[in-house]
C-alpha cells in the first residue's frame, strides 16, 4: 500500500533546511490548514452536485443540466450568487453574536477533521483519544446554532435553534454508544489504531451482530445529528420558514450551508473509519489472489470510496422517508435507539470478553 509518510517527511526536511524549528512548525500548520480548506470546499461542491443528481435520479428527472456539462458548474454559479448578495443584520439582533455564529459553526467542522486518517501516513494529528475528540469537538457546533437562533431576535429562528439543540444533544448519545461498541472490540480510541485493527477484516463483517446493530444505529443517529431529512425539524419550512438561519443571507448563509455539508463529510469519514476499515482494502479470508489484487488499489481511494458510500446512504434517507414530527423524532431516540444502543454495548463487551469476534 502507498504511504504518504515519505512525502510529508520530504516536506519537513525541505522546510527544516530553510528555517528554524518554530518556523517549520508554523509553516506546516499553515500548509495543513490550506489543504483542509481546499479539501472541504472541493468536497462540498462534489456533494452538492451529487445530492442534486441523486435526488433527480430517485424522482425520475435529470437535475441541473444547463450550467456546465451536465450541470457540473451549477454549484459554482450558486457560490457566485451568494457572494454577490448583501449580508443583512436585523435591527433587533445582537450584532456580535449574530455575526459570530456562522464562523463558530464552520470552525468547529475544521477542528473535527484533525484526527482523521485519510491513508497510511496521511494524518494531521493522531491523539490516543481521536474518536472522543471528534465527538467532543463536534458537539460545540450546537452552541453556534443556539447562538444564531437567539441572536436573530426572531421567534422562528429561536424555535428552530431549540429544536436543533434538543435533537443534536439527544442523538449524540446513540451515535456515541454505537461507536463505543466498536471501540470496545478494537481496544483503542485512536483512529489509526481502530483502522489497523481492521487489517484482517472490517468491523462491520467481523464484529458479528453488535457491529451491524451499531452501524445501523450510527447511520440513523448521524442523520438526525446533521439535521437532514427525515429529521430536519429545525428547518421545517411549513412551520419555521428556514429555522435557525432564517435571518441570514449572503455568505453568512453560505457558511451554514457549507458547515452542513462539511458535517456530512465528517460523519461519513468517521463511519468509514470505525465500521468499514478506513483506508484498509477489502480482504476476504484466505483468498490470497483476491486480497493481493485489492492491495493494488491505493488506500486513499479505498477511503473515499467508503466515504461516498456512507454519503449516498444518508442522501438515500433524505429522498426516501417523509419528515417526522418532533415528538416522533425524540421518541425514536429515547424509547428505541438509546435502550438498543445500551444493550448492544453490553453485548459487544461480552463478545469481546469471550473473544468471539473474528
Amino acid at each position: 500500500m502507498i504511504s504518504f509518510s515519505d512525502i510529508t517527511q520530504w516536506i519537513h526536511l525541505k522546510l527544516s533546511g530553510l528555517m528554524g524549528a518554530g518556523g517549520v512548525f508554523a509553516t506546516e500548520l499553515v500548509i495543513a490548514g490550506l489543504v483542509v480548506i481546499l479539501l472541504v470546499v472541493i468536497m462540498a461542491i462534489v456533494m452538492i452536485y451529487m445530492e442534486r443528481k441523486v435526488a433527480a435520479f430517485m424522482q425520475m428527472r435529470l437535475g441541473p443540466m444547463r450550467v456546465g456539462f451536465w450541470g457540473t458548474l451549477q454549484a459554482f454559479a450558486d457560490v457566485l450568487k451568494l457572494l454577490l448578495k448583501e449580508c443583512l443584520t436585523p435591527l433587533g439582533a445582537d450584532r456580535f453574536l449574530f455575526g459570530l455564529a456562522p464562523y463558530l459553526v464552520l470552525a468547529v467542522c475544521f477542528m473535527a477533521i484533525a484526527p482523521v486518517s485519510f491513508a497510511s501516513g496521511l494524518q494531521m494529528w493522531d491523539p490516543n483519544i481521536g474518536v472522543l475528540y471528534i465527538s467532543a469537538v463536534s458537539s460545540i457546533g450546537v452552541i453556534g446554532i443556539l447562538m444564531a437562533g437567539w441572536s436573530s431576535n426572531n421567534k422562528y429562528s429561536l424555535l428552530g435553534a431549540m429544536r436543533s439543540g434538543a435533537q443534536i444533544v439527544s442523538y449524540e448519545l446513540s451515535a456515541g454508544l454505537s461507536m463505543l461498541a466498536i471501540i470496545v472490540m478494537a481496544g483503542s480510541l485512536s483512529t489509526h489504531d481502530i483502522i489497523m485493527s481492521q487489517a484482517n477484516g472490517w468491523w462491520i463483517f467481523k464484529g458479528h451482530i453488535p457491529a451491524i446493530i451499531a452501524f445501523v444505529t450510527f447511520t440513523i443517529a448521524s442523520t438526525a445529528e446533521l439535521n437532514r431529512a427525515p429529521f430536519d425539524l429545525a428547518e421545517a419550512e411549513q412551520e419555521l420558514t428556514a429555522g435557525f438561519h432564517t435571518e441570514y443571507s449572503g455568505m453568512q448563509f453560505a457558511m451554514f450551508f457549507l458547515a452542513e455539508y462539511t458535517n456530512l463529510f465528517i460523519v461519513s469519514m468517521v463511519g468509514a473509519t470505525v465500521f468499514l476499515g478506513g483506508w484498509m482494502p477489502l480482504h476476504i479470508g484466505n483468498l490470497e489472489g483476491f486480497n493481493h489484487i485489492m492491495n493494488f488499489i491505493p488506500g486513499i481511494v479505498w477511503f473515499f470510496l467508503k466515504v461516498f458510500f456512507f454519503i449516498f446512504i444518508i442522501m438515500w434517507f433524505r429522498w426516501t422517508f417523509p419528515r417526522m414530527r418532533i415528538d416522533q423524532l425524540l421518541q425514536l431516540e429515547w424509547k428505541y435507539l438509546l435502550p438498543l444502543s445500551l444493550v448492544n454495548l453490553i453485548l459487544a463487551a461480552f463478545i469481546t470478553m469471550m473473544g468471539w469476534h473474528f
